[in-house]
């Protein structure tokens, strides 16, 4: 008799079965996304608040694009590549790669140049939206992340890059910080422009390497940033990343621009006499800013943390910048014959949640509905009724949505950090009132259901 015939399975075939019936899922999140928890989305939510209301007043309009781009248009393809992997999530549709944005700023330029006659110009606008980077990730460094932007499109006036550094200030106050507790760094292009004729560097790859490198002194220190400057380095886990391969002299040379104090591109001192207009002093010129994107054609600027932030550990870290920009007067041009001079500012939200949770304590008030106990699922008229004159009075409440007995929704409440607990029975039905039970203090008080929304109101 064969195997098989009449149904049987081969005793091969059983095996491998029931080894997939025993795969599971993985319950773990990829390195670099996180599951974000209520009081830190509130903070969140605070924080946007504080944007929009900034952005309102300083003349903005709301801009949405979607996340996804093609490829090219957002300046990440790497035609010597097959697959576009560097820095972004991508795959093919059909004849043409899409990639997840990496950041707001490119997808505004296609914006701009696809609707380039219907906007006004300057066109001011912001953004709010997540990003996503297909990088190493670190604490306060994530893979997917809200990211906001504000963008003047379409003036050289450095007026506009100098604002953008007064209202990003704002927002931050708004938020909860001191003048103190940040700086905003500023410095230009035209630095480093300078800096490479020293080098004798013209490769557009050793540039680009270089410029990636400076921009990490803030976050790995001037020892591991000249390591990415010379033949590279191996971080913690043992990662490489190969350098921009200066020799000794080319580093010494950037090591000594570094140390420069004075300004002296006139871009950067105009920027300084418009903040003094505005009694802006909360900058510090620091040619050491370099911002790592190629597309910057000007003034460039960083906001950095002036106090300590600890990893999950509780260790300290480098956290390096929560955002910033700069002007980048050809991107749009890339779309075509458009003279379309722009500067922008950029602001990692969740980086800014992260750090911020650690220096304030935010008091945030979560409502925790009030819970109506049943007793009856052939009384649910009854407690529909109350539940539907406590929610007119806007109170956070509900009917018990599981199943069980009295002791399982009391568990049910206390879990939730309900403030109280309703017991609606026959005898409190027949009376016309309920027991309101404050799971804080323990206590039970006997309440006519007219007078209960203001009861619980005391309570809250």
């Amino acid at each position: 008799m064969e195997l098989g015939v009449g149904g049987s399975n081969p005793p091969c075939c059983t095996k491998i079965m029931s080894k997939e019936k025993n795969l599971k899922p993985s319950k773990e999140l990829p390195l670099g996304f996180v599951d974000r928890q209520e009081k830190e989305l509130l903070i969140r939510d605070f924080i946007i608040s504080n944007i929009k209301e900034v952005m309102t007043k300083y003349g903005f309009q709301y801009l949405e694009t979607p996340s996804f781009e093609y490829t090219d248009s957002i300046g990440k393809f790497l035609p010597d590549k097959e697959r576009p992997d560097q820095g972004v999530f991508s795959f093919k549709d059909e004849n043409k790669w899409l990639s997840l944005r990496y950041d707001l700023t490119a997808p505004l330029a296609r914006y701009v140049a696809k609707n380039y006659l219907e906007i006004p110009k300057p066109f001011k606008r912001y953004q709010l939206g997540t990003v996503w980077r297909n990088e190493k990730p670190g604490p306060g460094r994530f893979r997917e992340f809200l990211q906001f932007d504000a963008d003047f499109v379409g003036t050289k006036n450095l007026q506009a890059d100098a604002e953008l550094c007064v209202l990003i200030s704002e927002i931050l106050e708004k938020s909860g910080l001191d003048k103190k507790d940040y700086t905003v760094k500023i410095s230009s292009r035209k630095f480093t422009d300078k800096l490479f004729e020293q080098l004798k560097i013209k490769s557009k790859e050793q540039i680009s390497t270089t410029l990636r490198a400076l921009d990490k002194i803030d976050r790995l220190g001037w020892g591991e940033a000249k390591k990415l400057l010379g033949e590279g380095r191996k971080d913690k886990s043992g990662d490489y990343t190969k350098g921009a391969n200066l020799n000794s002299d080319q580093i010494k040379i950037v090591e000594d621009a570094l140390k420069s104090k004075t300004p002296d591109s006139e871009d950067v001192l105009e920027i300084i006499k418009i903040f003094q207009d505005y009694n802006f002093e909360n900058y510090k010129f620091d040619p050491s800013v370099i911002r790592g994107l190629e597309y910057y054609t000007g003034p460039i600027f960083e906001v950095n943390l002036n106090f300590e932030v600890k990893n999950s550990k509780g260790q300290a870290i480098q956290f390096g910048s929560i955002g910033g920009g700069g002007r980048y007067d050809n991107l749009v041009s890339n779309f075509g014959s458009f003279d379309c001079p722009a500067t922008g500012i950029s602001v990692g939200i969740d980086r800014l949640v992260f750090a911020l949770m650690q220096k304030k304590d935010f008091k945030i008030k979560t409502a925790r509905p009030i819970v109506i106990c049943v007793f009856d699922k052939n009384k649910n008229k009854e407690y529909v009724e109350i539940v539907n004159k406590l929610r007119m009075s806007n109170i956070s409440s509900e009917i018990y949505p599981g199943e069980g007995k009295l002791k399982k929704q009391m568990e049910y409440a206390n879990k939730i950090g309900s403030p109280a607990v309703i017991l609606y029975g026959d005898d409190e039905i027949k009376s016309g009132k309920t027991i309101l039970k404050n799971l804080k203090s323990g206590k039970e008080s006997l309440i006519k259901t007219e007078d209960l929304a203001n009861e619980i109101k005391k309570l809250l």
